[in-house]
């Protein structure tokens, strides 16, 4: 139906409120989603508000927000503080049992907050296999290991999923191989396809079938494929469409990223991530690269996408309710008693 159909570029927001532009521009069929970054947010009311003014506009648009845990926690005024998740890893490896079921519970309580704050979904959970390697990944892995990374991340979902929220994963086929931060430069990473299937891609492959969504890393692998990740057909069609069976949806990372400017201007950055089978682009804290976007997609008549409404939040979840919720509480005093809040 057409009401289910919903446009290919996530973009961001200037301030704390709509602008008169962005209530326009919200509305080009060509936008399917919002992210939200620490400059959107002032408290939990002001973000239920700001929702509600994106939701007016244009009910369809996925909302979404980077609520990891650790440092990478855009809401938190009124939130609970959320450990990294390398602090709950390390927790795991002390007290399995426990420790999984409070991977369960902060994957709940997360997906609890954001929805009741009014958005859909979070870019969770990194699948980056890492303790100290890589200087954008780090802490926020759950540990070095697939077999770690995948019972916790396994636990962290379930949270979600009953919270109403569905997974994105990141950053495929993982980032935490090299030091370098793809926003800010070109990136390879040397490793073979050997072991990059003994190691990266392993979290991938256990829990495509648990992933709403799956998040593209901006580097390339040239010993396989020279193309970055998000620009390669080989990764997202031949490896995780058809080798893996994923048949979720595909976020490009944000094209504004210096990792992707070797191609050429957005213009060809689009292109490339749409045909390599991206089915939402990410352009953020650049509008003019994303009006430039919006542009180039009206001329190419892009497709719109009939699947990505799925990622809507699937229950309501009301602050006053969440707030007296004695889980809730119980969850945010563990984090406290166990010292697992960020340093």
């Amino acid at each position: 139906m057409q009401k289910n159909l919903l446009g290919r570029l996530m973009l961001d927001l200037d301030s704390s409120s709509l602008t008169n532009e962005e209530k326009t521009l919200l509305q080009n069929p060509h936008v399917g989603g919002v992210i939200l970054f620490s400059r959107n947010i002032v408290s939990k009311n002001q973000v239920l508000s700001l929702c509600h003014q994106i939701a007016e506009v244009n009910p369809n648009l996925l909302i979404a927000v980077d609520q990891e845990g650790g440092r990478v926690q855009r809401l938190i005024d009124g939130y609970a503080v959320l450990p990294s998740m390398q602090k709950l890893g390390k927790f795991v490896a002390q007290d399995k049992d426990n420790g999984l079921i409070l991977a369960s519970n902060l994957g709940w309580l997360m997906a609890s907050e954001v929805i009741a704050s009014g958005l859909d979904i979070s870019f969770a959970p990194v699948l980056d296999l890492d303790l100290d390697r890589s200087s954008i990944i780090g802490d926020r892995s759950f540990g070095d290991t697939p077999k770690t990374v995948i019972n916790i991340a396994n636990s962290f979902i379930n949270g979600m999923n009953e919270a109403g929220m569905e997974a994105v994963g990141k950053h495929f086929p993982g980032h935490g191989g090299i030091h370098a931060d793809t926003h800010l430069s070109y990136t390879e990473d040397l490793r073979s396809l050997d072991d990059l299937k003994q190691h990266d891609l392993i979290p991938f492959h256990e829990l495509h079938n648990r992933l709403g969504g799956i998040m593209t890393a901006h580097i390339s692998f040239p010993e396989i494929d020279n193309n970055i990740a998000t620009f390669s057909k080989y990764w997202l069609q031949n490896t995780l469409r058809e080798k893996m069976k994923f048949k979720g949806e595909i976020f490009s990372d944000d094209l504004s990223m210096k990792g992707t400017d070797f191609v050429g201007g957005i213009d060809h950055k689009v292109q490339k991530a749409l045909e390599s089978g991206c089915t939402m682009i990410l352009i953020c804290n650049d509008r003019s690269a994303a009006l430039q976007a919006l542009r180039f997609m009206e001329k190419q008549s892009t497709s719109q996408s009939t699947t990505l409404t799925s990622l809507k939040a699937s229950k309501i979840v009301s602050w006053e309710k969440l707030e007296n919720d004695p889980r809730r509480k119980d969850i945010i005093n563990q984090i406290h008693n166990l010292g697992l809040e960020i340093a």
